[in-house]
């Protein structure tokens, strides 16, 4: 079991360990060991808008010239543009700072390999055994060096719009895009107009202490009020560091992942272009894999996290796969997660068909399904505790056969997320409540 990585890196308030200076300093002289494996080696660094970045930023690349290892700086970009930069440059890994969707008193890391996948286990727990070792500075002719890529948002702009074919145009279309005042900002409306769409930007003038503030996925009322006053065709929202996307259609109404999931799928089975199953997580709609079921496409679930749902895709020879949060992943596109792409793929899609975003969601029918978020400090045994096993128990017994209950804690929060599906949303929402109060009261007696 990792000691300092999640489901998702490395996250956590800054200034509280392990989101301390002196933690990256030692965090980036053991990746550059581990990673490089005593080479020179070469890693790129990307980061979000949040004001820390700037000092976390410094102490890697401290801490990876230390380890022999040469920087390549790409500045505020998104997670998945590093992962493309790290192929295309040719670099040893890469790596992102970045806390995704929460607040900017928050932040983190992520890692790619060389070929802009996840880490393995086997590779995050041996950069936590480096860490801690002893740090020892390579001598001084082997130290590595820093450059910084000046044309890296440029670089990427055109890989997004080459996942497209190189007929479609979103001329005629109105879209309001919300950057979240991430790391998308200066990139996402670009990929947009560039494609021909008129475009109308919010969340975009960062300034380190507003990324996801009132914006972003997460909070989709500033889409949803932009679209309306715009009088917009659809809304697009991107989290702080770009690998999540849920939109908006013109009546205000959010599409959220398990429904962009749909229609890339429904797209790529009526070209042909759909070889294996779909893959989503234990918290998909079940919604989604009835839809798929019509059109003959298989429908397999992963853990929750875009780690375990791309291990799945890899393990089945899936193309595409996705997170109802909104991470989908086009295997036939990139390597990972990637926001704006898959926004491009969703769009395709619509035009290619003359449907609205709202006619393409309704292809699929969704079950009452709801999520609550239960703050707690520490671990929950959630399996092994009697309360809340009686509690699941007596949930799924009120939610009949076509209910659905899961409770994980989450890997990038203090929290647990309790998520209960089924045909009656009166009884989903009551039974969500009262697990609720069965988690909450087993965190306050944890906590005694």
């Amino acid at each position: 079991m990792q000691k300092y990585f999640g489901t998702d890196g490395i996250r956590g308030k800054v200034g509280t360990p392990p989101i301390t200076t002196d933690f990256f300093l030692k965090l980036g002289w053991a990746a550059g060991s581990v990673l490089a494996g005593g080479k020179r080696g070469k890693i790129v660094i990307g980061k979000d808008t949040r004001i820390s970045g700037y000092m976390f930023e410094s102490a890697l690349e401290a801490g990876l010239t230390a380890a022999g290892v040469d920087v390549v700086l790409v500045g505020p970009m998104p997670t998945p543009a590093v992962a493309y930069l790290t192929r295309t440059l040719r670099a040893t890994a890469g790596i992102v700072i970045s806390a995704s969707h929460n607040p900017y008193s928050d932040n983190g890391i992520k890692f790619f390999t060389g070929d802009g996948g996840k880490l393995s286990d086997g590779v995050e727990l041996a950069i936590e055994a480096a860490v801690d070792s002893t740090m020892r500075t390579v001598r001084s002719i082997d130290i590595g060096k820093a450059v910084r890529v000046d044309d890296a948002s440029g670089r990427y702009i055109e890989f997004c719009k080459s996942t497209v074919p190189p007929d479609l145009t979103l001329r005629g279309l109105r879209i309001v895009v919300d950057c979240a005042h991430g790391a998308t900002y200066h990139i996402a409306p670009s990929v947009f107009l560039e494609l021909g769409a008129e475009v109308v930007s919010i969340g975009c003038t960062p300034n380190g202490l507003n990324i996801n503030d009132g914006v972003g996925p997460l909070v989709p009322d500033a889409l949803r009020n932009a679209v309306r006053e715009h009088r917009a065709d659809l809304g697009v929202a991107f989290d702080g560091d770009g690998d999540r996307v849920i939109m908006v259609d013109a009546d205000g109404a959010t599409v959220d992942g398990d429904e962009l999931l749909f229609i890339i799928a429904e797209d790529r089975h009526a070209d042909g272009l759909l070889d294996g199953s779909v893959v989503g997580t234990v918290m998909t709609n079940r919604g989604l894999e009835e839809a798929l079921k019509l059109l003959g496409v298989g429908f397999r679930r992963a853990k929750v996290g875009d780690r375990y749902v791309m291990e799945m895709m890899r393990e089945h020879g899936a193309l595409i796969g996705g997170e109802t949060s909104g991470h989908i992943i086009c295997f036939d596109r990139t390597t990972t997660g990637d926001g704006i792409i898959s926004a491009l793929q969703v769009l395709h899609a619509l035009v290619r068909t003359g449907r609205t975003l709202s006619e393409a969601r309704s292809r699929m029918s969704k079950y009452p399904q709801t999520t609550r978020n239960i703050p707690i400090a520490g671990h929950i045994d959630l399996e092994s505790d009697d309360a809340l096993r009686t509690a699941v128990a007596e949930a799924e017994a009120g939610l009949g056969t076509d209910g659905r209950v899961l409770l994980r804690q989450s890997g990038t929060e203090p929290l647990v997320r309790v998520m209960v599906e089924g045909t009656s949303l009166a009884a989903v929402r009551r039974q969500a409540d009262r697990l609720a109060d069965a988690v909450s009261a087993t965190a306050a007696t944890s906590k005694r």
